[in-house]
């Protein structure tokens, strides 16, 4: 079959012909039809040492919509035939840009009633969002949020998602330019970070309370921006750095609450990391299913520029989501 394969000597990827996976019990074999790709793939080089079984047969591509050819060999609903969207394990190296590719079956969801593009974009950036504002942030019945990095994938699925569990004030920090964009998203409240102080703005914004709720897409300075702009009691999610209490303004008297999220991190911790994506997964579908979430900005590609179109999304910023589509679809 054809696969975009990474070679770790070279740190680059090729497009190949590579053996048809075999199934372990757990599997599915799927028929790719399209499979988004995401940073994670690209910065590969970066945590390819966690990988015990690393070879120049490694394929990346982690959001995958297709068809089950083959079944586990474990009971299970799933029948030849299913389409289906998943959300694959970074430490497989059997992953979504390829013609085939394995997944485990407990993790798969249904391909929601939209285009083929669209649900790709979704798994990584969308069912993330879920995690962090349903799971950890427990949103429904919170009245402001703070989100940086609003405009990138996770942060408009939040936004979308903030606006759809019914909080009042969604206050998003990005660049001037994105500023519309996510206002139509839902953002009530948007905060030029490079010429705004963003704590000021928030307190501002809030009455000097301070929001519910944070969710920090970006690291570094924005961490701080929205531990600083939280309220007695708040919370946050971090996706991007190692939480440091100790950096926060008067974490313990404030009575901050700091949550860490990988949503891949659910493959390493059994059966019910396994539920935590699956049931991010069946959430967010739901609502693609309702047309409650709006779909990114989509840039569709062949299988064979997708080594390229790596790189390049590797050493600059992107607009919206690449989707790869496979010739087989």
């Amino acid at each position: 079959m054809k696969a975009v394969t990474y070679c770790k000597t070279s740190d680059r990827f090729q497009l190949r012909d590579v053996p048809t996976p075999k199934r372990s019990n757990k599997d599915v074999l799927v028929r790719v039809l399209a499979c988004g790709l995401n940073p994670i793939d690209t910065k590969i080089p970066h945590w390819h040492h966690l990988v015990g079984d690393m070879d120049d047969d490694f394929i990346v591509g982690l959001d995958v919509v297709g068809e089950i050819t083959e079944v586990s060999d474990e009971e299970s609903s799933w029948r030849v035939g299913d389409k289906v969207l998943f959300h694959g394990n970074m430490f497989r190296k059997n992953g979504g840009l390829a013609e085939y590719c394995l997944q485990n079956h407990q993790t798969l969801t249904l391909l929601p009633d939209v285009s083929t593009e669209f649900a790709a974009s979704t798994p990584c950036a969308g069912w993330t969002a879920w995690r962090a504002l349903v799971d950890k942030l427990c949103i429904q019945g919170k009245e402001s949020i703070l989100i940086t990095g609003g405009s990138g994938g996770v942060g408009s699925f939040a936004i979308q998602l903030a606006k759809y569990f019914g909080v009042d004030t969604i206050i998003v920090s990005c660049s001037k330019g994105n500023s519309q964009y996510v206002k139509q998203l839902g953002a009530t409240h948007v905060i030029d970070y490079h010429t705004q102080d963003v704590v000021k703005e928030v307190m501002t914004i809030t009455g000097h309370k301070g929001v519910n709720v944070a969710l920090d897409c970006v690291g570094g300075e924005s961490e701080l921006f929205c531990a600083n702009s939280l309220q007695f009691d708040g919370a946050m999610v971090e996706l991007v750095e190692t939480a440091d209490l100790t950096r926060y303004q008067q974490a313990k008297a404030r009575g901050l609450s700091v949550h860490q999220l990988s949503l891949g991190a659910g493959y390493n911790n059994g059966q019910s990391g396994l539920r935590s994506i699956l049931n991010a997964g069946e959430g967010f579908n739901k609502l693609l299913d309702q047309n409650r979430i709006q779909a990114p900005y989509i840039t569709s590609i062949s299988l064979s520029q997708a080594g390229d179109k790596l790189l390049e999304m590797r050493n600059q910023r992107t607009v919206g989501k690449v989707v790869v589509i496979l010739e087989n679809k």
